[in-house]
């Protein structure tokens, strides 16, 4: 598929970039679900993480499901 593991290290800002564009979009799904469901967001886990692998990725042109 055309994959390519990148190692990271603290210092290391080029790889870092990644890492921190998934943890910005897992965030905004988890800021409007808890928005969206009065604070409960143990109850939306499920949600967030079927709304996260369905959700087209352009670095590998596909959702995570169908990479797998």
């Amino acid at each position: 598929m055309g994959s390519k593991l990148t190692m990271s290290s603290a210092y290391h800002p080029q790889t870092d970039g990644q890492f921190e564009r998934t943890i910005q979009s897992l965030e905004d799904l988890l800021r409007t679900c808890i928005l969206d469901h009065l604070g409960a967001w143990d109850e939306v886990l499920p949600l967030i993480e079927f709304t996260y692998n369905n959700s087209f990725h352009a670095s590998i042109d596909i959702a995570s499901y169908e990479a797998l």
